[in-house]
């Protein structure tokens, strides 16, 4: 085994990672070495045949849905900071509409679907260390949304590795800025590592509804929970028609014979075909579905499960300083589970169950009246077609 990779495995076991951690970090870090692994180059894809929609699928009867519904939870990925934003704080926690933030309308969101089927529909979120108290105490100012269940988990993290050798880095100015989370793709990880996983299974939760906290259109849809428990697909990615603003965004294709997710660090260099939104025409929205007994069965025989391609993120160790060394953050996709899990389906979804909030132009159109938020959480647009585009100087 490399020095480098055993430096990275020896410091994550001492600062107290798991079995499943463990395995995928060692994962990522031979995908590190094998530069060829994880690419997609164009050549090799065909585009997607159309998608099912869900006013195609069959409407479950009242009945139905809440006996899915009853044995759904929801899991928003709550660990980021909006750095990139200007903050230093939860982005969940910013104000979307007067005197609303993310949180507080992810909270009226369920609170309304248990009402309307008298199901418990616990809500978790997927936090970091820097998240959690401030999430913690946002969502227990909401009545009625006790549980069970915990409220949050936590995500794993990992060694940030020196871009000149590959070792772990050490920073004695903050020790804490000598790791990184993995990415979105930890999830699946961290909800074995943390107890989580069983914990739902034991609780009779069988299907989780993953999305990110920004992106207030995921809201649960009991037509595809009741389409995705008869079909008995273990995985259903929600995906959107690209548009122009797509170009930079993970698409869909068939490569040998499976549905994968292409991400920009797929793409060989020199490939231009990413940003072909006519002919991909189907881009991940984030708002993925998951059958937590297959998940369970995939992690009993590879506990690093489910097994994601590597994306690389370069930067320097202290963020705020561009003169400090330059560092490899290794992460995945929660997404590119599609292309991991045998049976994984996609569907077509309306971009009104895509919303995200990923820049201040961003934030400025949900804030606007381009937007209306309904008594039931659901943020409804005012426009037809296309939404508004703003680009701040």
């Amino acid at each position: 085994m490399p020095d480098h990779l055993t430096a990275a495995l020896d410091k994550a076991r001492t600062d107290g990672a798991t079995a499943a951690e463990l395995s995928a970090l060692r994962r990522r870090l031979e995908q590190l070495d094998d530069p060829a692994a994880g690419l997609l180059p164009g050549e090799d894809l065909e585009p997607l045949a159309d998608l099912p929609r869900p006013a195609d699928l069959p409407e479950p009867s009242p009945e139905r849905a809440r006996e899915v519904l009853d044995r759904v939870a929801v899991i928003k990925v709550n660990g980021g900071l909006g750095t990139s934003m200007g903050l230093a704080g939860p982005k969940s926690l910013l104000e979307v509409k007067p005197g609303h933030s993310f949180l507080d309308i992810v909270a009226r969101q369920v609170l309304a679907i248990r009402h309307e089927h008298g199901v418990g529909l616990p809500l978790l979120l997927m936090n970091s260390v820097a998240t959690r108290q401030p999430s913690l105490d946002a969502l227990r100012r909401h009545d009625g949304l006790e549980q069970t269940l915990p409220l949050d988990f936590l995500q794993g993290r990992e060694p940030k590795l020196r871009a000149d050798d590959r070792h772990p880095i050490d920073w004695p100015a903050d020790p804490r800025l000598e790791w990184c989370p993995p990415g979105h793709g930890d999830v699946y990880t961290a909800l074995a590592a943390t107890g989580t996983l069983t914990a739902l299974l034991d609780a009779g939760i069988r299907w989780a509804f993953l999305s990110n906290a920004d992106n207030l259109g995921a809201v649960v849809d009991p037509r595809i929970a009741a389409w995705m428990a008869a079909e008995g697909a273990p995985f259903v990615m929600e995906a959107v028609r690209g548009t122009a603003s797509d170009r930079k965004g993970g698409h869909l294709a068939r490569h040998d014979g499976r549905t994968v997710l292409r991400e920009t660090a797929q793409v060989p260099e020199g490939d231009r075909s990413f940003t072909d939104v006519a002919r991909w025409r189907f881009y991940n929205s984030n708002n993925l579905w998951i059958d937590l007994e297959a998940l369970r069965d995939l992690q009993a025989a590879d506990s690093g499960a489910p097994d994601l391609p590597l994306i690389v993120n370069r930067k320097t160790v202290d963020p705020t300083d561009p003169t400090s060394p330059a560092v490899l953050q290794l992460e995945s996709a929660m997404g590119a589970a599609i292309g991991a899990i045998p049976g994984a389906r996609a569907v077509e979804v309306p971009r009104t169950r895509f919303a995200p909030v990923k820049t201040t132009d961003d934030l400025l159109v949900v804030r606007s009246d381009a937007y209306e938020l309904a008594t039931d959480g659901r943020l409804l647009p005012t426009f037809e077609g296309p939404g508004p585009v703003v680009t701040l100087d």
